[in-house]
């Protein structure tokens, strides 16, 4: 396999073009021109231009892409088309265009995500704001199917799709940075960051004083935005990147309030001049950075850096980018064609799907030094003596998961054949979470029981997943890693079992490591001194001298060169500018029975000789640092150290009184390194030991009671209800809210019952019915034994369980219960209570499931009827109305279930979307009462509709869209002469 910066031959013709990258404005592309990798106008004889075409080119090499630069002789969009049809003319292989330069922005997106100037927005959509009718005193857009521009297509919005995940959003702005940095070591393109002071947001009814000046001469004094993201970060700050629809047109937007209306009406995110004239000619995406607000205070300030940012993300992102093999190409076996890899530190984004796949969380290290013997004991152990399994032991921060981290790479570039996974062993939540993100990669197909676990390891135990190396990190739970006999099972029984596989083990309990492992254990020492001073040295801002050479190795020496220790000590002297003797006199006037304390906690978790964490003393530093310092950074410390330490939503941490506060206490932790933010996402990783650290403090300080309270309180406050649009919210927390319900009963509050309740909903929405009657039974147990027969939360709780119950195949428990619920409501609740119509609604279907259609008919009847009192098109009317139409059917009552569904299916086709679950589940329902009644063509029709929307939006083996093929298929057949099959 060629090596990921091997340069691509130079092409024969003008055939051999398949990116275009079109500017508009010189600066745009000479940005462009500055980050080529090589330049074949330079270096050989020009390719030319097609007959009658007006473009200028210049052509050379970006990554493994041969690309044409298009200078446009001026702006809009019929320029534009222009310059992008001749382009098609002279390189008739291009495959995708890029539009790069600057844009005006919308300052926040309609879910209020802050866009500051120098960030870059990447399409995911064109519209022309501009197109329409000017009619009387208003225009009118024309928003028609055939004015529409359509969505990208389906390669690039796959491409797209990879780069907005958690790791590929990393790798995009880690390219951008490096790029971004090239284009600052040229003095004359100016491409450095103007400053927060010039990035000035003025309310968007505030006009630009006088045209044709700047804002400083013009005298524009008005009232100013605060936005968070403008807090100081440094000369140089990461951009940001952004995803969604750009509005594009030839008349630049110069008014605030109209911008606003915009991004209210359409979702906008950008506005531009260019993308709406290619669009049509070329599959396109248009990468711009933010220059202005797009209101009347325009400024040239940002233009330049605006310009290198989006070329620099324009880079990064054809790292992402593999166009479809050639005619030629296609004939050619899959390990034979070229493979396109993302960069030299970062892991391969897109490959042929049989190709391997390599999904780790982190980026490679750059800071790693040393530990050569045990990488090459490693590499030794695992792929020449052909061990199928190591233990990785150490002390918590001797750097573990560091050095299984450059394993994985070195296994990416080295043993280009294996597949690498890595999964946290934190818990059985996170263990879940990171088999579900294997299963995405590798398109794996869920068992019969949706059980992503189990699904992974037969993958990978079967010959179909190839060679693998699989990193189980953090390993340090005895219980939940091997479990309890007759209690719980241990993840250890859920890894795979494969010649071809091989499985790495980091854990910090010795014993643990035995019992994965057996004798295959490696013990990780301590750095060398070298290593240590190194490695300081590299993480410090400030230059040492020789001067301190002494303090520095007596310092070193008290760490007991542990790398997570030298990483806090360096990250204290760092954020407060001490020098080393004022760190080392703190160190040393440390609480001795502090240390001692948090010492004895973590000998005994891993079973290590020493009688003091070494690590300890620097946290316990700065944890009263943090205390006396910053309040809310403190909060959140404690906070953390109830819920799971990795993938915490910022989101979910406790409020301060200002997002700006929010951001600095953020701030705090993450200088002190005890949080770490994966990429551009607003979710953090905090170390286990760290973690646990915080738990001992807490429990030192008698904070025990009052914090585990304010961790329930603040989880309620924002675990959100189980509806289908919350999933991507609740799916963040969940993981959280578990590890929190694993208590003792007799610690179980309120409201700890109320967040359990809402996990459990949340967990029988997702597919986990199991764990969703488990914990629902759980939370009935405490509440009958707490709450009155009639009190409202003990009887929700009760609907709730028999609905899992039912889910569950559980049919005359939810029977049994859900009567109960229904007998005490209609002796407390008026017969048109809300809660009392959803009793009846869920017992109803459970009569159905159970065979008693005429007792589900009867009770469906008396809530539609009650239902009268709501709108027509309410969610819970329309479900009660299928629900009866489905009873009207089983009972033989065919046409009054298709009358029902009809109008069912027609109020939700004018108020739902095409693809939202409940318009497709009555959809299907009709199209089956039209085949129970005779009527094949329409239910032929409607199937054929509700298949095609499935195929897009779900998974191949989802139970739905089988049943929808199923019925579709048994319609065929009934029809007369057609031999159609449902593929």
């Amino acid at each position: 396999m060629p090596a990921p910066t091997s340069r691509p031959p130079r092409p024969k013709d003008r055939h051999g073009f398949e990116v275009a990258i079109i500017c508009a404005l010189p600066l745009e592309a000479d940005a462009i021109e500055a980050l080529f990798d090589y330049c074949w106008d330079s270096n050989g004889p020009p390719f030319g231009k097609a007959a009658h075409d007006t473009n200028s080119y210049l052509t050379g090499m970006i990554g493994c892409h041969n690309v044409v630069l298009v200078r446009m002789p001026g702006t809009g969009k019929a320029h534009a088309a222009a310059a992008t049809s001749n382009c098609r003319a002279s390189f008739p292989n291009a495959k995708i265009a890029l539009v790069v330069g600057v844009c005006g922005v919308a300052p926040f997106k309609r879910n209020g995500e802050e866009i500051v100037l120098g960030d870059v927005v990447i399409s995911e959509g064109i519209i022309q704001y501009d197109f329409g009718r000017r009619l009387p005193g208003q225009f009118v857009p024309k928003e028609g199917p055939l004015d529409s521009l359509g969505r990208p297509n389906q390669e690039i919005r796959g491409v797209l799709a990879r780069a907005k995940g958690i790791s590929g959003r990393q790798l995009l702005v880690s390219e951008m940075t490096r790029s971004l940095s090239i284009l600052r070591q040229n003095p004359e393109f100016c491409a450095e960051y103007p400053g927060v002071v010039y990035d000035r947001l003025f309310e968007a009814s505030y006009r630009h004083s006088e045209d044709h000046k700047p804002c400083e001469q013009g005298g524009c004094n008005g009232k100013l935005v605060p936005r968070c993201r403008l807090q100081p970060k440094g000369p140089n700050p990461t951009p940001a990147i952004h995803f969604g629809l750009m509005a594009s047109g030839d008349s630049v937007m110069k008014s605030g309030e109209d911008r606003d209306r915009e991004v209210e009406a359409r979702d906008i995110v950008a506005f531009e001049m260019e993308g709406a004239g290619v669009w049509d000619t070329l599959p396109c995406i248009v990468i711009k950075g933010a220059c202005d607000y797009a209101d009347s205070h325009k400024s040239k300030v940002w233009q330049r850096y605006a310009a290198a940012t989006a070329a620099a993300c324009a880079k990064a992102f054809l790292s992402f980018w593999m166009p479809p093999p050639s005619e030629a190409e296609s004939d050619l076996p899959p390990n034979k064609r070229v493979r396109l890899h993302a960069s030299e530190d970062a892991f391969t984004i897109r490959e042929p799907r049989d190709q391997p796949v390599f999904l780790v969380p982190f980026l490679e290290n750059p800071l790693f030094i040393g530990r050569a013997d045990v990488l090459m004991n490693l590499q030794s152990l695992l792929f020449e003596s052909n061990n199928r399994k190591i233990a990785l032991v150490g002390l918590g921060g001797i750097g573990k998961t560091q050095i299984a981290l450059q394993l994985a790479y070195w296994t990416k570039e080295k043993k280009q054949d294996y597949s690498v996974f890595w999964v946290p062993a934190l818990s059985h939540a996170s263990f879940e979470q990171a088999c579900v993100q294997i299963m995405d990669a590798c398109d794996i197909p869920t068992t019969d029981n949706n059980n992503a676990v189990e699904s992974v390891r037969q993958y990978l135990s079967s010959k179909s997943a190839g060679k693998w190396l699989l990193v189980v990190d953090n390993a340090d739970d005895m219980q939940t890693v091997m479990g309890s006999i007759g209690v719980e099972k241990g993840m250890y029984q859920s890894l795979p079992q494969s010649g071809e596989g091989r499985i790495l083990f980091t854990t910090r309990y010795r014993k643990v490591g035995v019992s994965v492992a057996g004798r295959n254990i490696l013990e990780v020492p301590a750095m060398s001194p070298n290593e240590a001073r190194r490695y300081f040295k590299e993480a410090l801002i400030q230059e040492m001298s020789s001067a301190d050479d002494e303090v520095m190795h007596h310092l070193l020496a008290v760490l007991t060169h542990l790398p997570l220790a030298i990483t806090q000590a360096a990250a204290y002297l760092n954020e407060n500018q001490i020098s080393l003797s004022e760190y080392v006199q703190l160190f040393e006037n440390t609480d001795r029975d502090r240390i001692q304390l948090l010492s004895v906690e973590f000998h005994a978790d891993t079973r290590y000789e020493q009688s003091q964490d070494p690590v300890a003393t620097t946290w316990f530093i700065s944890f009263n640092q943090i205390r006396r310092a910053d309040e809310l950074a403190s909060r959140i410390l404690m906070f953390l150290a109830y819920v799971e330490p990795r993938a915490v939503p910022q989101s979910m941490l406790p409020k301060g009184e200002s997002q700006q506060q929010l951001t600095r206490a953020i701030g705090t932790l993450r200088g002190y390194k005890f949080l770490d933010k994966r990429g551009s996402s607003e979710v953090f990783d905090m170390h286990n030991l760290v973690h646990l650290a915080i738990r001992s403090w807490v429990a030192e300080n008698d904070l025990e009671k009052e914090q585990s309270q304010a961790v329930i309180a603040r989880l309620r406050e924002v675990f959100p209800t189980d509806e289908w649009e919350n999933r991507d919210v609740w799916r963040q927390y969940l993981p959280h809210a578990i590890k929190l319900l694993r208590c003792p009963e007799d610690n179980w509050s309120d409201e700890l019952c109320e967040l359990g309740f809402w996990a459990g909903r949340c967990l029988l929405v997702d597919g986990r019915v199991i764990e969703a009657v488990g914990l629902l039974e759980h939370v009935v147990a405490i509440r009958e034994k707490t709450l009155a027969e009639s009190h409202p939360s003990r009887l929700v709780s009760q609907h709730g369980l028999a609905i899992a119950y039912q889910a569950n195949g559980q049919i005359k428990e939810a029977v049994k219960l859900q009567e109960h619920v229904v007998a005490i409501q209609e002796k407390t609740l008026a017969e048109s209570h809300p809660d009392r119509l959803a009793s009846q609604y869920v017992l109803a279907i459970a009569y159905r499931a159970n065979g008693q259609i005429k007792e589900a008919a009867k009770l469906l009847e008396r809530v539609v009827i009650s239902d009268k009192t709501l709108a027509e098109s309410h969610p819970d009317r329309l479900a009660s109305q299928r629900e009866l139409a489905g009873a009207y059917q089983a009972n033989g009552q065919i046409k009054e279930a298709v009358k029902l569904l009809e109008h069912v299916v027609a109020i939700q086709e004018k108020t739902s979307e095409e693809s939202h679950p409940s318009r497709l589940a009555s959809q299907y329902a009709l199209a089956g009462a039209y085949q129970a009644n005779g009527q094949i063509q329409e239910a032929v029709k409607l199937l054929e509709h509700v298949v095609a929307i499935q195929i897009e939006i779900w998974a191949e083996d989802d139970y739905r869209r089988q049943l929808s093929k199923d019925l579709l298929q048994h319609c065929y057949e009934r029809l007369e002469g057609v031999n159609s099959v449902v593929s």
